[in-house]
């Protein structure tokens, strides 16, 4: 018998996953605009999130939660991060016990400043909680571009029965068990994706990028570890794959961000503009505050987060990175 899997989120990533999991198990995916959940179903489009794209016709949509859950094997949540706890409280009534739950957010939680599993784990105690991460633009992965991805769990047994559930031909699973490190560097390499766009945006060069791109691993390796993460996690599709793909590609939300703030543009705008969430641009807020709790630098981040929030320009954030003392590649800075 095939796995019955329920997927919450119907955004580009959600459905691309959905439309994965479909080619190996009974899949079903929610979505909140009823226009969505019918074009799923009639035409196995979704055109608003992905373009010109079409489904696994055995995917099915629906507009209900309790309906999408109730009889899963295995429950996936493609939500962002801030409505994260809200959709899962939701869910909890209809959810089976014991079943896995597994994130595709790569954020964290304003106020609590938790990671998504630790969100998993208070609402739904005694669930495996993992996190599906990796760099994986979606767009590029639904239209067959080969890509791979980790899921990581604490339980390396149950990570390694999900992992086919998640593969396709060109999509790579791989188990990981650092489920801290794996979290930590999909929520905080949006922040370097912002810092990059920035450059980009500003036309700084390559070189700046890579700047950006190495400094940036050094900083969320540092703030990654001293949170329980481990250090050869942030080498890996977690930390540096995810990176490379976010900073560097003009398909990445959060790049996009930092992209159109270093033309000019004001954050209202640009999320005034775009149908989908920027990680990055709330998740920024929280990463400053860990940064203070664990006595960690986090320069890149911090210029980051004046531009969002305090009035700083492109420009100044960049300057603000020239006037920092130069230390050695080894220590932070």
């Amino acid at each position: 018998m095939k796995l019955k899997v329920g997927i919450l989120g119907g955004g580009s990533w959600g459905t691309t996953v959905a439309s994965i999991v479909a080619r190996n198990a009974d899949a079903t995916i929610w979505a909140r605009n009823p226009e969505t959940v019918n074009e799923i179903n009639e035409k196995h489009t979704n055109s608003k999130y992905l373009p010109n794209a079409k489904l696994t016709k055995t995917l099915r949509a629906s507009n209900s939660i309790e309906e999408t859950v109730k009889n899963a094997d295995l429950l996936v949540m493609g939500v962002p991060a801030q409505s994260f706890r809200t959709v899962l409280q939701e869910a909890k009534p209809n959810i089976r016990p014991w079943i896995p739950i597994v994130s595709l957010a790569k954020g964290l939680e304003i106020g609590t400043k938790m990671r998504m599993t630790e969100v998993i784990e208070e609402i739904m105690s005694g669930h495996p909680a993992g996190v599906l991460t990796g760099p994986n633009l979606a767009k590029e992965i639904h239209f067959g571009k080969a890509a791979a991805a980790v899921i990581a769990m604490v339980d390396d047994t149950i990570a390694k029965e999900l992992q086919p559930i998640f593969s396709s031909g060109l999509f790579r699973v791989y188990t990981n068990d650092d489920v801290i490190g794996c979290e930590l560097g999909g929520a905080l390499k949006n922040i370097m994706a912002i810092a990059s766009g920035m450059g980009d945006g500003a036309n700084a060069g390559d070189n700046t990028r890579a700047a950006v791109i190495t400094r940036g691993l050094s900083e969320l390796t540092r703030l990654g570890v001293a949170m329980g993460g481990k250090s050869r996690t942030f080498a890996g599709l977690a930390g540096m794959g995810d990176l490379v793909a976010t900073c560097s590609s003009a398909k990445s939300r959060n790049h996009h961000v930092g992209f159109q703030l270093g033309q000019g543009k004001s954050l209202k705008q640009i999320i005034d503009e775009m149908n989908e969430v920027a990680e990055g641009v709330k998740t920024a807020k929280v990463v400053i505050e860990l940064a203070k709790d664990y006595d960690v630098e986090m320069p890149i981040s911090m210029e980051v987060y004046k531009v969002l929030y305090e009035g700083s320009t492109v420009n100044d954030a960049f300057k603000g990175l020239l006037k920092m003392d130069i230390g050695s590649e080894k220590e932070p800075g």
